[in-house]
């Protein structure tokens, strides 16, 4: 006989719970308000995309069709070459990578001396940290936009990676998943002669695939969704990132046209999303964080 795996259910409703009237009602209950809530968040960017291959008639066909009934996709290739998409990807993509990569390293390590080194006064750097998460990013950007002018970095990629040296948020993130590395494998690798650095890139960072996983997500999707410190400071039409091009090619393409470019705005996160939702939900899992 095949032996049945069992699995425990996981959520607010238990197992025991779910084998009563009222637990069970409740399940399917928050489930029907779960689909749709995921309806209502996932209907703007499907029309987007299914009106964007449409051809000029059916888009403008009153009422408008829910599914397309005809697919024009030359039109996708049309816009793509004509508007110079391939530019802007390019640059989106240098300022997704570095910030990415800014994000990883630095809150990394400063969740990773907050964790495991603990100099002194750390608490006082980690009240801080968790304050300045109440203080809206708005109060921050006259000063930070001042700075920027005053070295003369305008028209430059460098600042809008480097704004992502240090996010609060990653960085308590990363010190939550990082107090639940037993200190017993830095402190023997102390004994071994390596360094705080090298503790930490060869043991701490390995150890923390998950969590990495998912900050290199999250800094993905506020990268390639920024929009206002990038009009600020990129003003070089051949520089702008694939929000900005949205922003100021909508005033001169027909309606069907801004839906392909929102389309090509759409996919790259949506994609990136789906792959790695799984990593997403385990870091959150692991570092303690519940949301």
């Amino acid at each position: 006989m095949k032996k049945k795996e069992i699995k425990s259910r996981t959520g607010i409703i238990s197992d025991i719970d779910y084998k009563q009237p009222f637990g069970k009602t409740l399940y399917w209950l928050l489930f029907a308000v779960m689909i749709i809530i995921a309806f209502v968040a996932m209907a703007p960017p499907a029309w987007v995309m299914m009106s964007s291959v449409k051809n000029i008639k059916e888009f403008y066909q009153i009422p408008p069709t829910l599914l397309p009934h005809s697919f024009d996709w030359g039109k996708i290739a049309e816009a793509w070459q004509t508007l110079d998409f391939t530019r802007y990807y390019a640059n989106t993509f240098i300022v997704t990578i570095g910030s990415i990569v800014v994000r990883i390293v630095f809150n990394g390590l400063a969740g990773y001396a907050m964790s495991k080194l603990k100099p002194k006064g750390w608490k006082v750097v980690f009240g801080l940290t968790l304050g300045s998460m109440m203080i809206p990013a708005q109060v921050s950007m006259i000063p930070v936009y001042l700075n920027i002018v005053s070295l003369k970095m305008i028209n430059s990629f460098v600042p809008l990676i480097l704004m992502a040296g240090f996010n609060a948020y990653s960085a308590i993130i990363f010190k939550s998943f990082f107090d639940g590395i037993p200190s017993t494998l830095t402190e023997a690798a102390q004994i071994d002669g390596c360094s705080v650095i090298g503790i930490f890139f060869k043991i701490i960072v390995p150890l923390s695939k998950p969590v990495i996983a998912t900050i290199a997500i999250m800094a993905f999707t506020t990268a390639w969704g920024d929009f206002l410190m990038p009009l600020l400071i990129l003003k070089d039409k051949s520089l702008h990132t694939i929000m900005l091009a949205v922003y100021t090619l909508q005033g001169s393409l027909p309606q069907d046209q801004i839906m392909v470019i929102l389309t090509f705005a759409i996919i790259p996160p949506a994609i990136i999303f789906i792959i790695f939702q799984r990593n997403i939900m385990q870091g959150m899992t692991m570092s303690g964080i519940k949301g």
